[in-house]
C-alpha cells in the first residue's frame, strides 16, 4: 500500500516495466542505477542501466548514407546482475528464475523515498509445488558516492534444498535504451578485463572507445551461510557461483557490495585498484544502510517541501529524483543538468536549457550544487566563444545541446518514428539557451549574495552572453529597431518559413525579449564591479565605451512583433494558416507530436499557427507581471493586463503540448493569472512521468526539468517567493487544489528559513544567525515587514 513516503508498484506488466525501472532508479548525484530486476538482461521489457555523471563517449554511425557523430552518456557494466535457481533434495534442478518466468505468482516493487531504498518481492511456485520467496533490497549509497549495495534474501516454503546463485558483473552492455537510436552505434565500451581476487572480490575494468575514460567496478559478494562453488571469467564478465543450503521455513541471503570508480574521479588514481580497495574495506550491509539513511535524512531536511494529499506525494517523488541526480556530491563534479537525469539514455545525457527549470529550486535549497552546475557552463566559455567566432560573431554562443566539451552536440538528423524517415534537425538554432544561462546566473546571485561568484565567473558569463546578443542583433532602419534573425524559439516546431531555402525564423519574441534583458543585466553587473575588476574584464573581453553604449541601445530597441493585439511568437506567425485542431484530434487522439504527424502526411508544421510547447508564454514563467511590464516599457512597448491575457488565451488554443515542460509553464502562467484551467495543467505536469503521459518516454529517463519545475511551481509561483539583494518578496497565488505548503530554503547565508502558507495566513521563521539581525520581507500590497533572527511571525493575507 503506497504511503506519503513509499511508492508501490504491484503486479508485473512487461509493457510498463521500463517506466517502473526509470521511476525506481537509485542514485547519489555521482552515479545511478535503474530499478531493473537483478535477474533481467536488456530486452523488450527490461533495461538495466548504470550511468555515471559526466561519463560520455563519442561514436560515429552510418545513417541514410551519411556519417553522423553523437556523444552519449555511457551505459556502464551492470553490477547488480544476479540469477538463481532451485536445487531441491528430491527433484530436478530448476530453471534460472526471472520475473518473466511462468512460475511467478506475485511480484511487487516498493520504493522508500525517505531512506532511498528499493525493495522488490517475487514469489514463485513451480510445477513440482516448490514455493520460493525472493526479496531484493537495493540502495546506491548517498553518503559514500562510490558504493552501491544489493541484498537478496531467499525463503523456501514447504521444501528444503539448495539455492544456486550466480553473482555477475556484466560488461556485455551497450547503449540501446531508446528505440529510435537503435540504428546508431551503441558500443561505447572496449578493453574489457575481468578477474577475481584471492579474497573473493570480483572486478571488471574497461574504457570508453574515444574519450578513453577508464571504468572499474569491484563487487564483494557475501552470504551466511556461504558455500562457494567457484568463479568464471570471460573478457567482459565475472560470475561467482554460490550454493546456499535452504531449510524449510528459514531464509538465506546474499549481499553484493559494489564500488564504481572512473578516471574522471578526483584525486586521480587507478580506478581498478581504488575500486578493489574500497569494496574490500566497506562496512557490512547493516552499517552501510544506516549511514545511507542518515545521509538521506539530512537531504530531506535541507530540501524540505510539504504539500498535503496526493500532489504532495508526487512532489516528494519528484524531489527524490532531483536529489538523486543533483546531490551535494554533484557540486564536486564537472557536470551540468542532464535533461533526463541519470535515469535513461534519452537525449543522450545531454545538457539543454532544462537547467532553467531546475536551478531555481536547487539554488534555494542547495546553493553549492547550483554554483557547481553554473561552473560547468563557465568552464565551457572557451568553446562557446569559439562557436560564436566561427559563426562570425563576438561573445559566447552556447550550444543547444552540451556534453563533455561544450561544443554543439545537437544531432544533424533525427528520426520520425511515425514515417520512418531521417530528417534534418535545425534545433541547434535555439540561441535562447544563452539567455537561460544568464537568467540562472542572475537569480543565483540574487538568492545567495555570493559576490565572489557574481563578480568572478558569473560576470564573465553574463558579459560574454551579452557580447553575443550585442553582435547578433542587426539594425533595421525601417523599424528603427534591432532584430535577431535565423533562430528557432522554444516552440521547436517552427524551424523555417514555409518554402524557405534556409532554416530559421526571425524575431522570436521570447528570444528577443530575453536578449534585451540579458544585455541590461550585464550592464548592471559591469557597473557594480570593483574598478580593478572592471578594468581587467574590459581588457580581457574587449569592452569599450562604444560596445557598452551599443548594449544599452539594443537592450532598449529590440524588435518585438505583435499581431491582432497579441505578442507574435515570431515575425510572420499571424500570417500562417490556422490548423483544424478538432479534425486532427479526432483522427489521431494524441497530437502532442503534431510535427511528426504532419510530416508523415507529407505536410509540415511550419505552415501552421501550431506551437509544440510554451514559447511566448515562457516570458510569464521567467518574469512576474510587474517585471514583464517594466521590461516591455523599457523596450518602448505597452504590455497591459488585457494584452497579456489575450496573448495567453491565443497560444493556449494553438499549443499541442509536445513537451513535458509545456504543461508546467502553462500551469504556472495561469496560476499567476488565476485562470480557471491552471490546475489542469499543473496536474499534467505532476503526472507526466508518474502516469507516463507521453506514452513510453518515461522508460527512457525521467523529465528532470518538469520534476524540478513542479517544486519551483509551489515555492516561487504558488507561494510567490522571490529573492532579491534587499530581501525577500512573498506574494502568494495559491490554487484551491494546493492551498497550503511548507518549505525551508537558503537565502544570503541563512540555511533554514521556513515558510508556511495556509489559507489566509503566512508564517515566516528565521533561524538564529550571526549574519544579520533580521530579514526584510515585502508582502502583498508592498507591505514591508521584518522578521528577526530566531523569530517566527505570522501575517494575514488579503482575500483574492
Amino acid at each position: 500500500m503506497s504511503t506519503e513516503w513509499t511508492w508501490d508498484f504491484s503486479g508485473y506488466d512487461p509493457k510498463k516495466e521500463r517506466a517502473v525501472e526509470a521511476l525506481c532508479t537509485l542514485g547519489n548525484g555521482r552515479f545511478a542505477t535503474r530499478g531493473a530486476a537483478p535477474e533481467s538482461t536488456a530486452g523488450t521489457a527490461h533495461y538495466p542501466g548504470t550511468y555515471a555523471a559526466g561519463c560520455s563517449n563519442r561514436l560515429s554511425s552510418d545513417i541514410a548514407g551519411e556519417q553522423v557523430c553523437n556523444e552519449d552518456m555511457v551505459n556502464l557494466p551492470d553490477w547488480s546482475r544476479l540469477r538463481y535457481r532451485c536445487l531441491p533434495d528430491d527433484g530436478p534442478a530448476g530453471q534460472w528464475l526471472t520475473p518473466d518466468d511462468p512460475s511467478v505468482r506475485r511480484c511487487s516493487v516498493s520504493l522508500d523515498l525517505r531512506g532511498g531504498v528499493l525493495t522488490r518481492h517475487l514469489f514463485f511456485q513451480d510445477g513440482h509445488g516448490r514455493r520460493l520467496g525472493v526479496t531484493h533490497t537495493r540502495f546506491v549509497h548517498m553518503s559514500d558516492p562510490y558504493l552501491a549495495v544489493q541484498r537478496t534474501a531467499f525463503h523456501g516454503y514447504g521444501w528444503s534444498g539448495v539455492i544456486e546463485v550466480e553473482s555477475i558483473i556484466d560488461g556485455n552492455v551497450i547503449n540501446a535504451g531508446v528505440e529510435r537510436y537503435r540504428g546508431l552505434n551503441g558500443r561505447h565500451l572496449t578493453g574489457h578485463r575481468a578477474g577475481v581476487e584471492m579474497d573473493g572480490v570480483a572486478w571488471l575494468s574497461c574504457r570508453t572507445r574515444s574519450s578513453r575514460i577508464r571504468i572499474a567496478i569491484a563487487v564483494r559478494t557475501s552470504s551466511r551461510p556461504l558455500v562457494a562453488v567457484g568463479a568464471s571469467c570471460t573478457q567482459a564478465e565475472t560470475a561467482q557461483r554460490l550454493r546456499l543450503p535452504l531449510s524449510r521455513g528459514h531464509s538465506v541471503a546474499v549481499v553484493k557490495c559494489a564500488a564504481l570508480y572512473t578516471s574522471l574521479d578526483r584525486p586521480p588514481g587507478d580506478p581498478l585498484s581504488l575500486a578493489v580497495e574500497h569494496v574490500s574495506h566497506a562496512p557490512a550491509f547493516t552499517a552501510l544502510l544506516a549511514s545511507h539513511r542518515a545521509a538521506w535524512e539530512r537531504l530531506w531536511s535541507q530540501g524540505e517541501l510539504k504539500v498535503p494529499g496526493e500532489p504532495g506525494r508526487i512532489l516528494r517523488l519528484h524531489l527524490f529524483h532531483v536529489l538523486q541526480t543533483l546531490s551535494p556530491h554533484t557540486a564536486e563534479l564537472d557536470v551540468g543538468v542532464p535533461a533526463r537525469g541519470l535515469h535513461g539514455e534519452a537525449y543522450r545525457g545531454h545538457v539543454f536549457w532544462d537547467e532553467l527549470f531546475v536551478l531555481p529550486y536547487v539554488t534555494l535549497h542547495f546553493p553549492e550544487v547550483a554554483r557547481g552546475l553554473l561552473m560547468y557552463r563557465h568552464r565551457r566559455l572557451p568553446a562557446a566563444r569559439s562557436a560564436a567566432q566561427q559563426a562570425g560573431f563576438r561573445g559566447a554562443m552556447f550550444p543547444w545541446q552540451s556534453g563533455s566539451s561544450g561544443v554543439e552536440e545537437t544531432q544533424t538528423l533525427h528520426l520520425n518514428p511515425r514515417s520512418g524517415r531521417w530528417l534534418p534537425d535545425h534545433s541547434h538554432l535555439q540561441r535562447h539557451v544563452g539567455s537561460a544561462i544568464a537568467w540562472n546566473v542572475w537569480r543565483y546571485g540574487q538568492s545567495t549574495g555570493d559576490t565572489g561568484f557574481v563578480q568572478g565567473p558569473g560576470a564573465e558569463l553574463l558579459l560574454d552572453i551579452a557580447r553575443y546578443w550585442g553582435a547578433v542583433a542587426t539594425y533595421d532602419a525601417d523599424r528603427d529597431r534591432y532584430r535577431i534573425r535565423g533562430v528557432v524559439g522554444p516552440d521547436e516546431y517552427h524551424d523555417a518559413y514555409p518554402k524557405a531555402a534556409a532554416p530559421g525564423i526571425d524575431d522570436n519574441a521570447y528570444t528577443n525579449v530575453t536578449a534585451a534583458w540579458s544585455l541590461a543585466r550585464a550592464l548592471e553587473v559591469f557597473d557594480g564591479l570593483p574598478a580593478a575588476r572592471r578594468r581587467e574584464l574590459a581588457e580581457r573581453i574587449g569592452l569599450d565605451d562604444e560596445t557598452l553604449s551599443r548594449w544599452d541601445v539594443v537592450s532598449r530597441r529590440v524588435y518585438v512583433p505583435f499581431h491582432d493585439g497579441v505578442i507574435s511568437q515570431f515575425e510572420g506567425y499571424g500570417e500562417l494558416a490556422e490548423l483544424d485542431w478538432d479534425a486532427y484530434r479526432s483522427r489521431y487522439c494524441d497530437i502532442r507530436r503534431l510535427d511528426r504527424i504532419l510530416e508523415s502526411e507529407g505536410d509540415t508544421v511550419n505552415r501552421y499557427q501550431a506551437t509544440k510547447q510554451a514559447d511566448t508564454l515562457m516570458l510569464g514563467y521567467l518574469f512576474r507581471p510587474a517585471e514583464l511590464r517594466a521590461l516591455f516599457d523599457r523596450l518602448g512597448y505597452r504590455l497591459d493586463d488585457d494584452v497579456w491575457r489575450r496573448t495567453v488565451g491565443y497560444y493556449l488554443a494553438r499549443t499541442s503540448h509536445g513537451s513535458s515542460l509545456s504543461s508546467l509553464v502553462h500551469g504556472w502562467v495561469l496560476a499567476r493569472e488565476r485562470g480557471p484551467d491552471a490546475w489542469r495543467y499543473c496536474e499534467d505536469a505532476l503526472l507526466g512521468d508518474v502516469a507516463d503521459i507521453q506514452g513510453g518516454t518515461t522508460g527512457e529517463g525521467i523529465h528532470l526539468g518538469t520534476m524540478a519545475g513542479t517544486l519551483d511551481l509551489v515555492e516561487r509561483s504558488l507561494a510567490g517567493l522571490e529573492a532579491g539583494p534587499d530581501g525577500l518578496r512573498i506574494d502568494p497565488t495559491p490554487l484551491c487544489e494546493m492551498p497550503r505548503c511548507t518549505f525551508t530554503f537558503c537565502y544570503h547565508g541563512h540555511r533554514d528559513i521556513r515558510v508556511r502558507l495556509l489559507p489566509g495566513r503566512l508564517g515566516i521563521r528565521v533561524p538564529h544567525s550571526r549574519l544579520t539581525p533580521s530579514l526584510r520581507v515585502c508582502l502583498p500590497g508592498e507591505r514591508l515587514v521584518t522578521v528577526a533572527a530566531g523569530e517566527q511571525r505570522w501575517f494575514r493575507l488579503p482575500v483574492r
